[in-house]
């Protein structure tokens, strides 16, 4: 303080001789010299003002940058008017620094969460009381098929008609099931928060039709099993003793000519059961794949290059049907995947393809590769006669098919195979247009 207080001394001194200059030249009525003492006497009681209040206007302009949030002020001007000064600008520049750093924190941590948010599977979305979006994660897009929504009002305008009224309608710890317009069927989950006196609606939005089509594909395995198991145990025993019995006919009883029309019937018979429960377990150990697909062993790949051990596979069969192939390659991309199984489900497609459109007078097989929303497609599509609504489903359920020779396996154990990819398998189709299966990574 000691430099402080001399400061004020030297002001005040320099304000009295100004002052008494004043009187003195008033008295003798020089009344110019006495105005330019007046400036002076106003200008050094200014200088006093601004340097005794130096210490208010300091805590004003902390105030506000903590106010307005601008934690880059220094305090260092009158580190020279004394120790007590210098301390003080360090307190204040010591609460601006920590302010920013919790600032600097506050910032880190909310990118942090908003780095989780944006990379979680399960869909968020909050808007407030007027339907303002506060928040939405990329999984809430990918699930809704936009790409933008700045208000909840804005779902009435999409495909998603239904949906406006169950978000701003459904209460807290509400839930609810939406199904959109191609048949994905997404639980919706609410609750509010309070935030600074403001109502918040947080709700999370997530497609189960890949979890029901998992817990259907596990029903039918387990169904698969138990009939599997069933079938070889009875058939088994019948096989053996069919091909025991027809042993014994050939050896012990073709010589006995009386009663050889009687054993030619007889072994007739027993031949006809023989490769008919040879068939029943060939069928049954057929399906055996079904529930027993290997672990996929990864290895990295391209879009293209699948594609092309594809076509190079299937062109001869293609070129001896008069088909004609297209590829289509829009935008290639890079894939972690097991080659085998993944041959395994394009090869199956295609063979669907191009059983499709045999009958067709213009047969044309196409192959297309590209992106959209954060998904990697390669699709297969076909001008064939198309898939009846009905059946659009159930082709995916083992066993079941639409044509006259087949397992009706194929198209299950692909879709089997894209779920333990993390993918998926979807069929789009119209009857008289043709079909469209898009294999979804």
């Amino acid at each position: 303080m000691r430099h402080f207080s001399i400061g004020i001394l030297w002001r005040l001194t320099i304000l009295t001789l100004l002052l008494a200059a004043f009187a003195y030249f008033v008295l003798q009525k020089q009344w110019f010299l006495s105005f330019f003492i007046l400036v002076g006497i106003a200008i050094s009681f200014y200088l006093l003002f601004s340097y005794v209040t130096s210490v208010n206007r300091k805590l004003a302009r902390f105030f506000e940058s903590v106010r307005y949030a601008d934690f880059a002020v220094k305090f260092r001007a009158d580190n020279k008017l004394g120790k007590s000064f210098e301390e003080v600008n360090n307190q204040l520049n010591g609460v601006l620094d920590a302010f920013r750093q919790a600032r600097a924190e506050k910032e880190a941590n909310l990118h942090y969460i908003n780095t989780i948010v944006q990379h979680v599977n399960v869909g968020l979305l909050s808007f407030d009381a007027s339907g303002k979006i506060e928040l939405i994660n990329n999984a809430a897009f990918r699930t809704l098929g936009i790409y933008r929504l700045r208000n909840i009002s804005e779902l009435s305008n999409s495909v998603h008609i239904g949906l406006y009224e169950i978000l701003k309608d459904l209460p807290s710890g509400g839930k609810t099931l939406y199904i959109t317009s191609n048949e994905q069927q997404i639980t919706i989950n609410s609750t509010t928060v309070s935030l600074r006196g403001r109502v918040i609606k947080l709700v999370s939005l997530q497609n189960i039709q890949s979890e029901l089509q998992e817990k259907e594909l596990d029903a039918w395995q387990n169904l698969t099993k138990v009939l599997r198991h069933e079938i070889m145990n009875s058939v088994t025993p019948i096989v053996s003793l069919a091909s025991t019995m027809r042993e014994i006919i050939e050896i012990d009883l073709s010589e006995k000519t009386e009663i050889k029309e009687t054993v030619d019937d007889l072994k007739e018979a027993l031949q006809t059961i023989e490769n008919r429960s040879k068939g029943i377990m060939n069928f049954v150990n057929a399906y055996r794949e079904f529930t027993t697909i290997p672990k996929p062993v990864f290895t990295e790949t391209t879009a293209k290059q699948l594609v092309g051990n594809l076509t190079n596979l299937i062109l001869p069969q293609i070129k001896a049907k008069g088909i004609s192939l297209q590829t289509n390659i829009k935008q290639d991309f890079s894939l972690i995947v097991d080659n085998e199984q993944i041959d395994m489900v394009l090869i199956n497609l295609m063979k669907n393809a191009i059983e499709a459109v045999e009958n067709k007078l213009n047969p044309e097989i196409k192959i297309s590769i590209y992106q959209s929303d954060n998904q990697r497609f390669i699709e297969v599509s076909d001008n064939g006669s198309g898939i009846e609504p009905e059946a659009i489903e159930k082709i995916f359920i083992p066993f079941y098919t639409t044509k006259k020779t087949g397992s009706g396996i194929g198209l299950s154990l692909s879709r089997q195979i894209m779920q333990i990819h993390g993918g998926n398998l979807k069929v789009i189709s119209k009857v008289g247009e043709g079909s469209k299966f898009l294999v979804i990574f």
